[in-house]
């Protein structure tokens, strides 16, 4: 009889202790939205290596996988606001690797394109950032052509080209001015092939009749400088040209 008590209340103890734990388990649901809201006031604060600490506890404990995109992207955008585009750029790339259908997927890559966009600083040092700034915006506008960014991408597309070309220009002077006359000529030929909109067209096609000259090819030269007078008659490079060619 004694045994029989003994296990009945062991049976006992051990379903309230189940039961104990089940209750545990559901108080300790993870509430991945109240995880995002504290990352955002963390953001706020700029505390971002704090923030970056929540929103990874979000991407490995959010078991419906809702919030886990935006947790990735959210990280890239602290990695960007921190000053450290080369991790906020990866980690954009992450996110798009991980969701290239999700509905943030066109803000992940615009935000790439944005990353060296934003670090073009002049012709001299900014070309080469401006390139890749250039190649993500087409990227965007392949991959997402109906982005909310269409306006906005338009704009800084001729923008980039614009800082190539004249780091293209700036290269090609340099070997002008150094007598590589050559050398001087194919860069502003392929400067022109590239970008025949560029602002400063004139003054390329002026150089390259200068450059053929130093070369002793009169027919290319000619063919430059009446390009040149052709088609921008009015401006000064096309005044200096008529005054090579009498």
């Amino acid at each position: 009889m004694k045994k029989g008590i003994a296990a009945l209340s062991l049976l006992i103890a051990f379903c309230l202790a189940a039961c104990g734990k089940t209750e545990v388990k559901r108080d300790e649901v993870f509430d991945a939205e109240r995880f995002i809201k504290k990352a955002d006031q963390l953001i706020d604060q700029k505390e971002y290596e704090e923030a970056r600490k929540v929103l990874v506890e979000v991407k490995n404990r959010d078991t419906s996988k809702k919030l886990a995109p935006v947790a990735q992207l959210k990280i890239a955008d602290t990695y960007i606001k921190d000053g450290d585009p080369d991790i906020g750029v990866a980690e954009y790339q992450r996110f798009l690797d991980l969701y290239p259908a999700n509905q943030y997927a066109s803000y992940a890559q615009y935000q790439i394109a944005m990353a060296f966009y934003s670090q073009i600083e002049s012709p001299d040092r900014g070309a080469g950032t401006a390139k890749r700034a250039l190649k993500e915006f087409y990227r965007l506008k392949e991959m997402y052509p109906r982005n909310p960014y269409r306006e906005f991408v338009e704009l800084r597309i001729e923008k980039c080209k614009t800082i190539i070309a004249d780091g293209e220009l700036m290269v090609g002077e340099f070997y002008y001015k150094k007598n590589a006359f050559e050398a001087a000529a194919g860069r502003f030929e392929g400067l022109l092939k590239d970008y025949p909109d560029y602002k400063r067209a004139d003054d390329a096609l002026l150089l390259i009749g200068k450059s053929y000259i130093a070369l002793k090819q009169p027919a290319k030269a000619k063919d430059a400088l009446n390009r040149l007078i052709q088609k921008y008659p009015d401006s000064k490079a096309a005044a200096d040209a008529r005054k090579i060619t009498r």
